[in-house]
């Protein structure tokens, strides 16, 4: 919508639609607050996932662990975590009317976009290629592998470093929003602070046995997160 994207593909004939594996209720919640000039469609039993994928349009990663996004928003009265079958990983679809395929990519839950959670392609790199095939003629496109992306990912140790911050240290929390972020940031730096200046102007033992002591109970909550989030190696296909 910012770079005018979504207007060029209506004059062109075309209209945009968001898949979203939250049910309708929520989609239209995103319509409102985000102020979304498309349409999102709930899709809870992916309804519409299993369809392209069943057609050979699309083939999108899928990650059934809710244990994270359901601790980081326990707190919130207004929003609870549905998603009978998991939720699917971004991807991007785009049909003629006469149901060839013009663009499609997948994205592909690494640790460098910690999840899956970043790194997309840009929206004049995939109209751009939409438009050179509508004017090629030629048949279903490939999926496009390496598009250039509208931002990089954080690498997984600050990523979870810094979920861990945002956790004040006791177990990995998500951001409710990305003002979250800067808090949690200065937080770590601070707690990483309090630990070089413990190592030196105090015994070393002591504050060594106490960091050992958090890292111990700290390691098996940073495995769990892990396990969350879903990783696959850039090499695996589904």
């Amino acid at each position: 919508m910012d770079e005018g994207i979504a207007e060029q593909v209506r004059a062109a004939g075309g209209e945009i639609f968001a898949v979203s594996s939250e049910p309708q209720q929520l989609s239209d919640r995103a319509h409102s607050e985000w102020r979304l000039d498309f349409e999102p469609v709930g899709d809870p039993h992916h309804e519409i996932a299993d369809e392209c994928r069943s057609r050979g349009w699309l083939d999108l990663y899928v990650n059934p662990r809710l244990g994270f996004l359901r601790l980081s928003t326990q707190k919130l009265a207004d929003f609870e975590p549905t998603h009978p079958k998991g939720y699917f990983q971004p991807g991007v679809l785009a049909l003629s009317r006469e149901g060839r395929v013009l663009y499609r990519w997948r994205g592909v839950p690494t640790h460098s976009n910690m999840g899956g959670a970043a790194e997309r392609p840009t929206a004049p790199h995939v109209w751009s290629t939409i438009q050179a095939s509508l004017a090629s003629n030629a048949g279903d496109a490939s999926l496009d592998e390496a598009p250039p992306l509208d931002a990089k990912g954080v690498p997984w140790p600050a990523f979870a470093s810094l979920l861990i911050a945002n956790g004040w240290f006791v177990r990995p929390l998500g951001f409710r929003s990305r003002s979250a972020i800067a808090p949690a940031a200065l937080r770590l730096a601070a707690f990483i602070a309090a630990w070089v200046a413990g190592f030196a102007l105090l015994p070393m033992l002591p504050v060594a046995l106490a960091l050992v002591g958090w890292l111990v109970y700290i390691a098996p909550k940073v495995q769990w997160l892990g396990r969350e989030f879903q990783h696959v190696a850039n090499a695996e296909t589904s």
